[in-house]
């Protein structure tokens, strides 16, 4: 089987160009995330980035696989028929199915390897731009990672092949040759049972995230429910995609052009829904999570502005005597170690993390912000503190500054969106050498020279509104360069399997397009035709993806108060998704169109 598998490469390699590419990024990724892992010890927030990176970029890899090895199955069904009718079984159909997925694996894993070094350059860089790591930070080489490359490799690939050489070896010979009964046959079973379940399981997550009051369990809650409705979506394409595609071939027109491609589309269903679904799961990633920063962002500034109750904001400390002040809630950033213990029916265990903190003055604070959730503020004297979460009257270890106490939750701050302080400690339980930064909240008095009064205070001074700005702006570049970071690899998967689904459709279709200008339509309206259809498949994937990213905008709103579509990076993903189906399509219909029609007419596909 290897050497058949070895035969099939050399002969249609344009098959799986496409996915020894996605093999060979996976690869890539998974090899410089996992070295900058390693390597990166405390740096908490690059890890959780590397980790999202590492969970799109192996989900992507296996799906595009997937999706390409399914399309270039039902192309090769001919050839699947033939070996089963010269006494081949279905085992080894599906051995060799999988021996090419071997080789797939393998090619990939070695081109990998070596662009796996430069993707771990550009992610440090990339990282240390954005502040996650120093400037001066620099991955270790490990030479256990060629196995895990390997794995990882092999294993994309094969998982990849799996469902479609399962249904491939069900595939009855004489069926397949006639292009009817299941070999023709589009939706099966397993397409409907897993669309189904996971359109179901969509809906439940999106209902869950909805309720949750805390930002780390509805994140990802919402943004599994869209990749879940988006899986549903590409199951069933091949029902939805036709239907839609109704609707927007509309666009088309009523031009001879047009009902030629509205035919098509009604006929190439598996085409259209191997295009389509690329574009569906982007739009659906993409919107989905620049809509949770937009929306998560959106509600932690008016969060802020409801939390936050003052006229300036100081650099620094500031008394209540100064002129033209009323009151001043100065706060001094700080860390402490929390030690937290948690009983089991066969013991306790003890956790020990290091958390963000503010020392204040209890009663300025009060003045300043919003009462807590339960307790009060007003009883944080002596060994007590203000914790968010947990319950009142619980005790917790709490080392600042190099002492150890045990103090007592008196309040209960209420939830926050921006990842503010976890803890309150009053200023006299913190060691002087302890205290950080300090921001001052002020409130003027009736009548005082807002300007006058700045004067006066640690510079720089801005009011609340320009403070609550600058923070937004802040929040921004961080959430800009996060998307940079995860989506900007899912844009290149995407663009990979979407000229990958294009050529192989296009090749397959040459005599298609050469009956055609037999019966009259010249070279330039097979193009036009070709790129019409393709177009109308991108906006069905399109509108489908935004349909799926809906899951995540509505899952996140719950927890966020509002609900927010990133239209600008919305258009630019349709404006990108047009140039690039529409460019490949016209290239690779003038490639197909190249020969005469009458040396391509008598030709089987």
């Amino acid at each position: 089987m290897l050497n058949l598998s070895l035969a099939t490469f050399r002969e249609r390699w344009q098959l799986f160009v496409g996915a020894i590419i996605t093999v060979t990024l996976g690869v890539a990724i998974v090899q410089s995330s996992l070295l900058i892992v390693v390597s990166a010890g405390d740096y908490g927030e690059a890890i959780a980035i590397l980790g999202l990176s590492l969970g799109v970029s192996t989900f992507l890899a296996v799906f595009i696989v997937s999706s390409t090895f399914a399309f270039t199955i039902a192309q090769r069904r001919r050839d699947l028929a033939l070996l089963r009718l010269i006494g081949g079984s279905r085992g080894q159909v599906r051995r060799l199915l999988l021996s090419e997925a071997l080789l797939l694996g393998v090619i990939g894993t070695v081109l990998g390897v070596p662009v796996g070094r430069i993707a771990m350059s550009a992610q440090t860089s990339l990282l240390a731009s954005l502040g996650f790591l120093p400037d001066s930070f620099g991955a270790k080489w490990h030479g256990w990672i060629l196995w895990v490359s390997l794995g990882i490799g092999v294993l994309v690939a094969q998982f990849g092949v799996l469902a479609a050489s399962r249904r491939a070896s069900r595939v009855r010979p004489l069926e397949a040759l006639r292009e009817t009964g299941a070999g023709a046959k589009v939706m099966t079973f397993a397409r409907w049972f897993w669309g189904v379940l996971f359109l179901i399981t969509a809906i439940t997550l999106m209902s869950i995230a909805t309720v949750v009051d805390q930002p780390n369990g509805a994140i990802p809650l919402a943004l599994n429910s869209t990749v879940a409705l988006a899986l549903a979506l590409t199951a069933l394409s091949p029902k939805i995609v036709p239907l839609v595609g109704r609707i927007t071939g509309s666009l088309a027109g009523r031009s001879t052009l047009g009902r030629l491609a509205r035919a098509n589309l009604r006929d190439g269903v598996r085409r259209s829904a191997s295009t389509a679904a690329p574009l569906l799961i982007l739009v659906a990633l993409v919107i989905g999570l620049a809509g949770t920063f937009e929306a998560l962002s959106d509600g932690a500034r008016r969060q802020l502005a409801d939390d936050v109750h003052g006229d300036l904001v100081a650099a620094g400390p500031v008394t209540s005597g100064t002129p033209g002040v009323a009151s001043a809630s100065t706060e001094y950033a700080l860390s402490i170690e929390v030690t937290t213990v948690s009983n089991y029916g066969d013991g306790a265990e003890t956790d020990t993390n290091e958390v963000k903190a503010l020392a204040i003055d209890p009663a300025d604070y009060a003045r300043a912000h919003r009462p807590p959730t339960a307790g009060s503020y007003a009883d944080m004297h002596g060994l007590a503190v203000a914790a968010a979460g947990g319950d009142l009257g619980t005790t917790v270890g709490i080392t600042v500054g190099g002492r150890q106490i045990t103090a007592r939750v008196v309040a209960v701050l209420p939830p926050t969106l921006n990842g503010g302080a976890e803890y309150l400690l009053p200023r006299d339980l913190v060691p002087p050498a302890a205290l950080g930064p300090a921001q001052s909240i002020v409130q003027l008095q009736p009548g005082a020279n807002p300007a006058t009064v700045a004067g006066a205070l640690p510079q720089p001074v801005s009011t609340v509104d320009e403070w609550l700005a600058a923070g937004d702006r802040a929040q921004d570049t961080l959430n800009a360069g996060v998307m940079k970071a995860v989506m900007g690899l899912a844009a290149l998967y995407a663009v990979i399997a979407v000229v990958n689904a294009v050529v192989i459709a296009t090749g397959e279709r040459r005599r298609e397009f050469a009956v055609a200008r037999l019966t009259g339509f010249t070279r330039r309206q097979v193009i036009g035709t070709a790129l019409l259809e393709s177009l109308v498949v991108s906006l069905t994937g399109l509108g489908l993806g935004w349909v799926a990213a809906l899951a995540t905008l509505i899952g996140i709103s719950g927890v966020a108060g509002t609900m927010v579509m990133p239209w600008g990076i919305f258009w630019l993903t349709v404006l990108g998704a047009f140039l690039v189906v529409g460019a490949t399509s016209v290239g690779t219909t003038l490639a197909a169109t190249r020969p005469t029609p009458i040396a391509l007419a008598g030709t089987r596909e």
